[in-house]
């Protein structure tokens, strides 16, 4: 299994909850959706929500990938640092929204939930990333070169 390919498979498990969760939009939010906002139709399915999110967040997980890949750790770390904070302000910002605007109140908890768990996941991408900078520094720089077979002398 390469690495990060478990990382992957959590952030499917949470496309999945935050998708179905979602769908679960109260009975005040389909009637507005299906009389005024016709452009979220799509958030009535789950799957649909589902494969939206787990797109987007694997797109943010190969961008950190990118980032992590072609600049220094203590520039890429920043980057992760500015990207959470980004999460968690767009976090509070629908927390927010959801409190404070009537029509995105009327959405029902379980929307809330879902989305939240959208900005969760990126967060968690952001933090995935900081830790594997930092576990690489504590490696010592041997270990992560490819191990040579014994009898190998290093020339090609």
């Amino acid at each position: 299994m390469k690495k990060g390919s478990g990382f992957v498979i959590f952030l499917a498990a949470l496309s999945i909850v935050a998708g179905y969760l979602l769908s679960k939009v109260s009975i005040v939010g389909r009637m507005g959706m299906k009389i005024f906002y016709k452009e979220y139709l799509f958030l009535r399915s789950w799957w649909k929500d589902t494969l939206l999110l787990f797109v987007v967040l694997i797109i943010l997980f190969a961008l950190h990938g990118y980032i992590r890949q072609k600049l220094p750790k203590n520039r890429s770390n920043k980057i992760f640092i500015i990207s959470c904070v980004l999460a968690i302000a767009g976090l509070y910002v629908c927390y927010d929204d959801f409190r404070h605007t009537i029509s995105h109140h009327l959405l029902g908890e379980r929307f809330h939930i879902g989305v939240y768990l959208f900005w969760i996941g990126w967060m968690a991408t952001s933090l995935y990333y900081i830790v594997q900078n930092g576990l690489d520094e504590r490696l010592p720089s041997g270990e992560l070169q490819h191990k040579k077979n014994p009898g190998e002398t290093g020339t090609t």
